[in-house]
């Protein structure tokens, strides 16, 4: 009998690819991207979802306390998520800039296309989560979100 020798090979460290969470289909994410898409006439889903995303973390930040646990919880669990994990802002910001900040994310963008990105995701939100807490999140914002989500700012808040 003839020894064989081995060489030791170097453990291969194999990464696994990463698992893409999908919420089940009865969650409302797909609904969410369609209203966009369609109140953003965007040609692809694929657009309307990365405008969506977008749009939803710049809002992240400044929605805080019991509204933005409460605009989590009545939004998909994906947006949920985008909302969730935004780090609060540090002042607020005033709807111009805030459209400002969203056309500096999205490449290409100018403030007009911006304003128009903002608006179909942020106007298909009311009908979604409920004017009440849709009252509650721009009482929260400075003047000026109303037009964003699609309602008339009438008199000026104090």
């Amino acid at each position: 009998m003839t020894a064989t020798t081995t060489t030791p090979q170097p453990a291969r460290t194999v990464i696994p690819r990463p698992h893409r969470r999908r919420p089940p289909a009865d969650d409302g994410w797909a609904e969410l991207i369609a209203a966009v898409q369609e109140a953003g006439q965007y040609t692809t889903t694929a657009e309307a979802e990365r405008i969506t995303r977008i749009v939803l973390s710049a809002l992240g930040g400044h929605v805080t306390g019991d509204e933005r646990v409460a605009l989590a919880r009545a939004l998909p669990t994906e947006a949920a998520a985008v909302i969730a994990s935004q780090i609060p802002a540090t002042r607020p910001q005033p709807a111009p800039e805030f459209v400002e900040t969203v056309a500096a994310r999205i490449e290409g963008a100018t403030p007009a296309t911006a304003r128009w990105d903002v608006s179909s995701v942020l106007s298909v939100l009311p009908k979604l989560v409920g004017e009440d807490l849709t009252s509650r999140v721009l009482d929260q914002l400075p003047p000026g979100y109303a037009l964003l989500f699609g309602r008339a700012e009438l008199a000026s808040r104090t």
